[in-house]
């Protein structure tokens, strides 16, 4: 098993690391702005959701596969940029009528955790930080690696998902109040668009 000092010092990085916003912060907040810290918080477990699945991939060793594929690499980017860009277009298009009480049609809980676990699992970015990361804290003489990669990529999950929780909750709060005003809701799907699309554009420019 993993020694108390390798763990508490892994729980501080990671803690620096899920704290600070990025791309998945930014979907959370932006989908908890515009329906709802219920569907915030379902995006925050689908990102979570997903880092299980590259937590299994660098168990296996898929993530190693990705990394040194050029060609796998690209097409996991690009589909991920090519999802995430639709995601955006379709917000910023979509003409569904305002409601009498002044808020905009929100999407389900379900659908944006489906959303975000494909978002998630299409960064290759993710699986290489993975693959990078998680075996720094490996110690061999402490047991099955295998088992330590796992142990890691929970607890990295866990801490990942009560980041996105409290953003979820602050966005979702805030939300509720600016989606009092019909300025706001006309205007919000094309905010959550433009956030989908400009992370889609940033994964596909990004390279190895």
């Amino acid at each position: 098993m993993i020694d108390h000092t390798t763990l508490i010092t892994y729980v501080l990085i990671v803690l620096g690391f899920v704290f600070i916003p990025g791309p998945a912060t930014l979907l959370t907040m932006a989908r908890a702005a515009s329906s709802g810290t219920k569907v915030g918080i379902a995006t925050g477990a689908g990102i979570a959701a997903g880092d299980l699945v590259h937590t299994g991939m660098a168990i296996v060793g898929l993530s190693a596969i990705i990394a040194t594929s050029a060609l796998l690499f690209s097409i996991v980017k690009y589909a991920g940029a090519a999802f995430l860009i639709y995601l955006g277009i379709r917000a910023m298009l979509d003409k569904a009528p305002i409601e009498l009480n002044g808020s905009a049609p929100m999407i389900s809980a379900g659908r944006a955790f489906r959303e975000a676990v494909l978002a998630e699992v299409l960064n290759p970015k993710t699986a290489l930080f993975f693959l990078a990361f998680l075996p720094q804290f490996v110690q061999p003489e402490s047991g099955s690696t295998a088992l330590q990669l796992a142990i890691l990529g929970m607890v990295f999950v866990l801490l990942g998902l009560v980041s996105t929780v409290v953003f979820a909750v602050g966005a979702g709060r805030l939300g509720q109040l600016l989606r009092r005003h019909p300025a706001v809701v006309r205007w919000q799907g094309k905010v959550v668009g433009t956030i989908y699309c400009a992370v889609g554009v940033r994964l596909a420019l990004q390279e190895r």
